[in-house]
């Protein structure tokens, strides 16, 4: 099996992800289009959403939420921003 994938978020070829994301015909599906750079670059927007929105992941439509926004941003689409949010320096 080959290191590099070509992502269809960042249009290029990147190094993969060394397995699925999480279990399931989603999981896969990122495994197999997405690059492990487009996987990082969710998991930071990802960790600003949960901390600037206060979501619990114990609370389900938390969680439909985060999926929802993966969904678009995977797609490349419009996803949610934090109100004032500004990106750590560096």
């Amino acid at each position: 099996m080959t290191d590099t994938v070509f992502c269809k978020l960042l249009k290029q070829t990147l190094p993969r992800l060394p397995a699925p994301p999480f279990p399931g015909p989603k999981g896969e599906e990122i495994f197999k289009d997405y690059s492990a750079q487009a996987w990082q670059q969710w998991q930071d927007l990802q960790t600003m959403l949960i901390n600037e929105k206060h979501l619990n992941m114990m609370d389900k439509s938390h969680r439909r939420y985060l999926t929802e926004q993966r969904t678009l941003f995977f797609s490349g689409s419009e996803v949610d921003q934090a109100e004032g949010y500004t990106a750590p320096e560096g």
